[in-house]
């Protein structure tokens, strides 16, 4: 079972256009992102917000996480509205939900679709345009959790003090249950220390100062005209989460981790999502860490350092060291910059793999080389 970090897509540079005036096209690239973000972040101080949920026979599990949405924090002056999309529903879901709307504090609004196979990101995207629905043309803010989950009582009040200092935030996202697994703890952790050797080696201004490693559609925030540019959620099996968070990346949004936006989720080896959180888990019971493998953290910083080094190549627009680090011509790093409207997206899009590839190595392996890794690298300037 090999599993995938925080790291850029692979071969990300491959599908770039070249051909237009450089100057003109960095200073207008950059403008282009400095207007996406004051857009991003003008939302006021009392935003509508919409909760956006799928759910797939959850009759047993809705009951918490109703109950966790009456006992959030609302912001001063914020109105919140929790938008259940029933996918396929045949268990009760529905009834648990209507319940729900008629005593609410919240504005409750349910749409339900006819069952087909399980494809989250479908699912996922259906809920968020509910959301956009119940927000209307002023649009808002969307959160996205999971049926399962239960969002801790400042959960609003966090994430959207997050939201002031970025476009996406990923929140925190901590298994709770009966069913916990050491071995998961251990791939957790591990991933958490490579993502704090990531800000260390390619700091942002942008970046939590608690910071962790999830990507995931249990605890994400986004504007809803910034969801809707993105093109939403891609229409995964499984994944969608992930991939939205680097489709954010890349376009040049600004992601922020941040620790102090917090769900609970379980750790129910019945999940609705093939190949999710309970898939890994179900593998684990019967495997251990024994068949876990990583992609090797020497790697990884490679692409790190380089992130770093792109940053401050863009801002300069002097590609020359940048060229030799990651062994592309100038011309072709030119072509990258001129089609990017900012640092951020010109990290991500420019970086390749590293040049023996991304290898796979056990767990263990990871950790020692990580730990040799985080002690020898110097906390970097943010570009």
């Amino acid at each position: 079972m090999c599993l995938h970090g925080t790291s850029c897509r692979r071969n990300s540079h491959a599908q770039v256009r070249i051909g237009r005036p450089a100057r003109k096209n960095l200073r207008t690239g950059r403008a282009r992102g400095h207007r996406l973000n004051r857009l991003a972040g003008s939302q006021g101080d009392t935003p509508a917000i919409a909760i956006c949920i799928p759910v797939r026979d959850e009759v047993a599990r809705l009951p918490r996480l109703f109950d966790a949405l009456e006992q959030l924090v609302v912001p001063a002056g914020a109105s919140v509205r929790a938008c259940l999309l029933l996918d396929g529903c045949v268990d009760g879901s529905a009834d648990v939900a209507a319940s729900y709307r008629r005593r609410s504090r919240h504005m409750v609004r349910t749409a339900a679709v006819e069952r087909s196979p399980s494809n989250a990101g479908i699912a996922r995207h259906r809920a968020m345009r509910l959301g956009m629905e119940a927000l209307g043309p002023a649009g808002g803010i969307l959160l996205t959790t999971d049926a399962d989950s239960w969002p801790r009582r400042d959960w609003l009040e966090a994430t959207t003090s997050a939201l002031d200092h970025a476009d996406v935030v990923a929140g925190n996202v901590v298994r709770r249950g009966g069913g916990s697994h050491a071995g998961q703890d251990r791939i957790e952790r591990y991933y958490t220390r490579l993502f704090a050797l990531r800000r260390r080696a390619d700091p942002v201004g942008w970046e939590s100062a608690t910071t962790h490693h999830h990507a995931s559609g249990a605890n994400i925030a986004i504007r809803s005209d910034v969801y809707d540019k993105l093109g939403g959620f891609a229409p995964l099996v499984s994944g969608e989460d992930a991939r939205l968070i680097d489709d954010a990346s890349r376009a040049g949004l600004r992601v922020r981790r941040d620790a102090a936006s917090v769900v609970y989720t379980s750790d129910r080896r019945d999940g609705r999502a093939q190949g999710g959180l309970a898939t890994t888990l179900t593998m684990l019971d019967r495997q251990g860490l024994a068949g876990v493998c990583v992609t090797h953290p020497a790697d990884q910083l490679w692409q790190y350092d380089r992130h770093a080094l792109a940053r401050r190549a863009f801002a300069t627009a002097d590609f020359n060291l940048l060229a030799g680090a990651i062994d592309l011509a100038v011309d072709h790093i030119l072509g990258v910059a001129r089609d990017c409207p900012n640092a951020e997206a010109f990290a991500m899009r420019v970086v390749p793999i590293a040049p023996q590839g991304m290898r796979q190595v056990t767990l263990a392996v990871a950790e020692a080389v990580l730990a040799t890794l985080a002690a020898a690298t110097p906390p970097a300037q943010a570009a």
